[in-house]
């Protein structure tokens, strides 16, 4: 697993330097399809950070803006305390917290991929209820959908899913002191077998138009 989260590191790093950072050029743009209804505005705070991880599920997420939420703070945990089986540990949601704040990605996507990104996050069994909340980005407030563990159980995520949200900070350019806030958060230092993890790789190996490999999330 060390091995793996090396690799996906060094896979991150290389599309770092080969894709633009994100613009926030296109917050002027597309707002004629919200206001018909064919996309809508995602707010990803945890392992949708990395694009290649939201994409594998729902093909039509491009990158928004990055935005804060105010008031709200991340935490880790397991719904109603039972450990997510695909990641062996506790899984990110967010809670009120006055004065804090969680910094995350705005994706647009289509409203064809609504179904999949709330099967994604396991809205019908439970796991997560999808909220409206109101993210700030350096030009507009925005209202987005994301979505928020019920009956949270705390308890540390593994080192491999960590990563992966440390690696959607850094290839979206996240501010770089909540970076290392996120790389300062204690894991439960798992190092066991993640299939997930190999999967990820591989996706993250592949040109953009074949990554049609699907993972089911916790987060």
């Amino acid at each position: 697993n060390a091995q793996i989260l090396t690799k996906l590191f060094e896979l991150c790093k290389f599309e770092l330097l080969t894709i633009p950072l994100p613009s926030e050029d296109p917050v002027m743009d597309n707002s004629s399809d919200r206001q018909n209804g064919s996309t809508f505005l995602y707010f990803a705070y945890g392992s949708n950070l990395l694009k290649e991880r939201l994409q594998l599920k729902n093909p039509s997420a491009t990158i928004y803006c990055v935005a804060k939420l105010k008031d709200y703070k991340l935490v880790f945990g397991n719904h109603k305390g039972l450990a997510s089986q695909r990641w062996h540990g506790g899984v990110a949601t967010i809670e009120h917290s006055p004065g804090d704040e969680v910094w995350g990605v705005v994706w647009r996507m289509n409203m064809s991929d609504l179904e999949s990104l709330d099967r994604q996050e396991n809205v019908k069994m439970g796991t997560y209820s999808p909220v409206e909340v109101n993210v700030s980005s350096s030009r507009q407030d925005l209202s987005c959908r994301t979505y928020i563990m019920n009956s949270c159980v705390y308890a540390p995520p593994s080192p491999q899913y960590l990563q992966v949200i440390v690696m959607g900070a850094e290839q979206n350019g996240l501010p770089e002191d909540y970076q290392e806030k996120l790389r300062s958060i204690e894991t439960n230092k798992y190092e066991g077998p993640l299939p997930v993890m190999e999967e990820l790789e591989k996706a993250l190996k592949k040109p953009k138009k074949e990554r049609t490999e699907e993972i089911q999330s916790d987060d």
